[in-house]
């Protein structure tokens, strides 16, 4: 399934049209279409235009006001990926970038609220340390933040919801505020409603508006990497509503 899932987005897609037009031979009319539209779309999706076109529409969630805050009995961070071989922090693995990203807010959150954490995410690879151990290391030893429950089985959105709940109903709590990124949370949202739970959305990691002009269109790396999880996610809320009409 993630080898299927890579060869469905940039620039993996991309590459794939340019070849099967070159197979096809760009003298007939179908093998060039698809060549410039591997081409077109690759530069497309690195401009900043497109990637906050695909972004934008996956983020219906503002901030929580506190009034929203105050009615939640946990706080849950999802985790958002990990780098591999991190020296720099002396834990081996280390949180990814966009798990910094919701480890900083929800830490900001508890600060707000004091409510208790949980932090979710598993062995994705069969990994030596969970990383939701990963997550609790940087709340701790960076934050200065701590830890109530370690979820470490997940290793998808919907595992995180159905492991997070069980352990959480255990407890007795049933109303969370969830963090994650903007454009990920309703898709975590859903997940976590599936499994009884009533969720506060705690969104970060807004997408910025592109900028006027010509810029809005210049191609940059960074945003064919935001295009490419923007569709990813848009991949993901497409299997889950299949699931959700399957009996």
């Amino acid at each position: 399934m993630t080898l299927l899932k890579s060869l469905l987005l940039p620039p993996a897609l991309n590459v794939l049209l340019v070849l099967l037009g070159l197979w096809l031979s760009p003298k007939r009319f179908l093998g060039a279409l698809l060549i410039m539209l591997g081409l077109f779309g690759l530069v497309l999706l690195a401009t900043p235009m497109a990637s906050h076109t695909l972004r934008q529409g996956l983020e219906p969630y503002a901030s929580p006001a506190r009034s929203q805050l105050e009615r939640a009995e946990a706080i849950v961070i999802l985790g958002g990926g990990r780098d591999y071989q991190a020296p720099e922090f002396g834990w081996g693995d280390a949180p990814a970038n966009p798990t910094w990203r919701r480890l900083a807010y929800g830490a900001h959150l508890h600060r707000q609220s004091e409510l208790p954490i949980l932090v979710s995410g598993g062995r994705v690879h069969g990994e030596e340390f969970a990383e939701a151990s990963l997550m609790a290391a940087a709340l701790r030893d960076v934050f200065v933040v701590p830890v109530r429950w370690l979820e470490g089985e997940s290793r998808s959105t919907a595992e995180n919801a159905r492991f997070s709940a069980e352990m959480l109903r255990a407890d007795g709590i049933e109303r969370i505020a969830l963090v994650s990124q903007a454009w990920h949370l309703p898709r975590a949202v859903a997940e976590f409603e599936a499994q009884g739970m009533e969720v506060i959305p705690a969104p970060t990691e807004f997408t910025s508006p592109p900028p006027e002009g010509l810029s809005a269109w210049l191609p940059r790396a960074y945003h064919l990497n935001q295009s490419t999880r923007a569709l990813n996610e848009w991949l993901g809320r497409a299997g889950q509503s299949l699931h959700q009409l399957l009996p």
